[in-house]
């Protein structure tokens, strides 16, 4: 089937029981059985939820993967494929520029288990070569990164990673499955924090992994288990339903946020602007070859941290907050929010200025948030 066709119907069937063409939330907590030994293959929400399949099912089928587990949050996701591939001794490389919450989780916590980490520009091939040893054993990157919107070769990442046997990772949450595969491009997981545009609509907060190999799917499947970082009920239900207007959204933000970053860099205030949809960007070319769009958020730079504060107080339809890949705009100052666990000096030299502000276009019209952009300048 087409993309837009199983976003709408993947994993998901009409309920047995009364016809209903949305999966339902089922809201339970167990599950009454006939006997000792007797049941109907669900025991303990924990283990089991109709809802919460279905989910996996849609998610695993639009990243053409063997399965996926769904999580409470993109950082639970993450946390599980960290506990699937890594123990103590081990080694794992990561993009240089990820989002705060990913270096928080590998430097604050994952490291202290006795796991080395390397954060390398993964954007220079050779420079990733160099970083790999014989005891690595994940490569974990973003594309584009968050929030310098750097362009990583997927499928060069993963030549290099398989032949030292291993596994490649990437955070696809800014890309969805819409516009990026990365499994078609030879990486073995996939992660994404659903909060972003799987759900498109702010108000759930979840994650997925969705796994290449049968044999890290059903480990994962045990740690999901095990470990207990599941996703709700109704969260999974909210999801779905993002999901069926998935391919429509990204259209939209993809068209908004090229007529922003257009305006953003023949803008005098503007020192510099990063989009892989701009020729100018140094990933363009790259990006249209393994990406099917250019995606919708745009991060530039005002020069300062006075000029970013004084623009971002005066922005009226484009909220500042948190987060992004939603239906109304969201913009950001990774360096006080975002990406404020991440220390100075390492957001100096991967380019995080004080200046630098992030923005998700979303699906308003257009020339409202060209007028409310131009207004705060």
């Amino acid at each position: 089937m087409g993309f837009k066709t199983d976003a709408i119907h993947a994993g998901q069937e009409p309920d047995p029981s009364t016809g209903a063409i949305v999966t339902p939330i089922f809201q339970t907590s167990t599950y009454v059985q006939e006997g000792l030994g007797k049941h109907k293959g669900f025991e303990y929400a924990r283990t089991q939820n109709p809802t919460r399949f279905a989910l996996e099912r849609n998610l695993a089928a639009l990243e053409r993967g063997t399965a996926a587990y769904a999580f409470a949050s993109g950082m639970a996701a993450t946390n599980a494929i960290t506990q699937l591939l890594l123990k103590q001794g081990d080694h794992a490389i990561c993009s240089e520029n990820v989002y705060g919450g990913t270096f928080r989780l590998f430097d604050k916590i994952v490291r202290h288990y006795g796991i080395e980490f390397t954060y390398v520009d993964t954007t220079n091939l050779s420079l990733l070569e160099k970083a790999i040893r014989p005891s690595t054993k994940m490569v974990f990157i973003e594309t584009p990164t968050n929030p310098m919107m750097a362009i990583t070769d997927i499928r060069g990442v993963s030549a290099l990673a398989h032949r030292g046997n291993a596994r490649v990772v990437v955070d696809n949450t800014f890309m969805t499955p819409y516009l990026q595969r990365p499994l078609e491009l030879d990486a073995d997981i996939v992660v994404h924090s659903t909060t972003k545009y799987l759900n498109g609509h702010s108000d759930s907060v979840g994650g997925v992994v969705v796994l290449k190999r049968s044999d890290d799917a059903e480990q994962l499947k045990f740690i999901q288990n095990a470990a207990g970082a599941i996703i709700s009920p109704f969260d999974s239900w909210l999801i779905l339903r993002g999901i069926k207007t998935l391919p429509i959204r990204m259209d939209a933000h993809n068209a908004n946020a090229m007529r922003i970053a257009q305006f953003l860099s023949s803008h005098k205030k503007v020192t510099r602007v990063l989009y892989p949809g701009l020729p100018t960007h140094p990933g363009h070319a790259l990006a249209k070859q393994q990406m099917s769009g250019f995606g919708g958020v745009i991060a530039f730079d005002l020069g300062s941290l006075s000029s970013a504060s004084s623009f971002l107080s005066r922005v009226r339809l484009c909220a500042l907050a948190e987060s992004l890949g939603a239906v109304e705009t969201l913009i950001s100052h990774p360096a006080t929010m975002t990406h404020a666990s991440v220390p100075p000096e390492y957001r100096a030299k991967i380019g995080i200025t004080d200046g630098l502000v992030r923005i998700s276009v979303g699906i308003e019209d257009i020339d409202d948030l060209l007028s409310d952009l131009d207004s705060a300048f």
